[in-house]
This record gives C-alpha cells, sequence and structure tokens, in this order.
C-alpha cells in the first residue's frame, strides 16, 4: 500500500442504530495528532500515559509506515494504531510493539479496532519485519494470533500483568531464544520540532 493509499471498509451494523458505519483506513498524517490525543483520552483516559509501554514510546516516532487512522465518512479520525521499534532483551534483535490500539467510545463493536489491527499485521508483514508485542486483553488479541507462549522469557520496562503480555511472530522462529528486557529503538522525536 502506498504512503497515501486508503483502504475503506463497511463493517458490521452497530445495535445501538442499525447502521453499518463506513471507514477508512491510511496512514497518519501529521495534521492527525491532536484528534488521535484527544481519541487517546477519550478511549483510555489520561492514565495511559503511565503505562510501561509508554516508556518504550516516549521520546520515539512510530516505525516508518506503521502508524494509522481510521475515518468515518465525514473524515473525522474514529481510530488508531501505532507500531514502534523496539529491540529483545539481551540479544537485542528488532521487533515492533503495537499500541495503542484505540477506537471512537461510541463506535466500539463496529469492526474498526480488528480492521486497524488486520491492516498493521498485513503492513508490518510486508515491511519485513519478523514479531508484534504487545501489551493487552488475551481474549481480543488472540483472534489476530497473539498469544503469552513467546512471551515467558521476555520483560516490559516496569510494572505490567503477565499474562497480558503478548507476541505474533510474523515469521517462524522470530523469538526463539528471546529474553531480557525491551528496550525502545527507532526514530527519536526531533527536538528542533
Amino acid at each position: 500500500m502506498s504512503q497515501h493509499a486508503v483502504e475503506t471498509f463497511r463493517t458490521d451494523r452497530l445495535p445501538a442504530t442499525g447502521k453499518a458505519p463506513a471507514f477508512s483506513i491510511a496512514h497518519e498524517a501529521p495534521g492527525d495528532i491532536p484528534a488521535r490525543e484527544a481519541l487517546l483520552d477519550r478511549a483510555m483516559g489520561t492514565k495511559r500515559r503511565r503505562k510501561s509501554s509508554e516508556k518504550l514510546r516516549r521520546g520515539r516516532l512510530p516505525a516508518e509506515g506503521l502508524a494509522f487512522v481510521a475515518r468515518n465518512e465525514k473524515s473525522v479520525l474514529v481510530g488508531t494504531v501505532r507500531l514502534w521499534d523496539v529491540r529483545l532483551g539481551n540479544s537485542g534483535a528488532p521487533a515492533l510493539l503495537l499500541g495503542p490500539l484505540a477506537v471512537e467510545p461510541a463506535l466500539k463493536g463496529a469492526g474498526i479496532g480488528a480492521a486497524l489491527m488486520r491492516h498493521a499485521i498485513a503492513e508490518a508483514a510486508r515491511l519485513g519485519h519478523t514479531a508484534i508485542l504487545l501489551v493487552g486483553d488475551a481474549p481480543y488479541y488472540t483472534r489476530f494470533g497473539f498469544s503469552a507462549e513467546r512471551t515467558d522469557r521476555l520483560a516490559m520496562p516496569g510494572p505490567y500483568e503477565k499474562e497480558r503480555f503478548l507476541a505474533l511472530e510474523l515469521s517462524a522462529g522470530a523469538l526463539d531464544g528471546a529474553e531480557g528486557v525491551l528496550q525502545a529503538a527507532g526514530r527519536r522525536v526531533s527536538s528542533a520540532a
């Protein structure tokens, strides 16, 4: 998918309205930042900035080409997902950390989050990444292939619930022998910005 390509979706009907919202997924643009941050605050609260995942994102930019937004038919931002470059503990092998994934609270259950997840995973694989890690609800993320089976010897930098630390190998064996605490990697935010 090119930098400006947009993928359009129509989801299942929302129980409250009976309508099936249409939305599109595109690469996040600099102008999306205020709307994305407001959405994250509505969907996750301001305490989201204290999570251990945030320690790996602070001062960094998302992995190249792996920040996506969903927009409704009126071009309003209704969903977001980003992936971040990290290093796997002691080996320092590259991987991605997914998050946060958020959808406008009124549209939860409409399939926007699932579409963002599938899109992000497919793009990460297409770009040659080998593994994605995240901290999240296993019942939700297992449908995309994530599990805690490959994270038993890895850790997040700070408090987290071990059973919520999940991984997906995009390349078989990518997490073989991985152990230690995840480390931030990738592009830094420019101090001139």
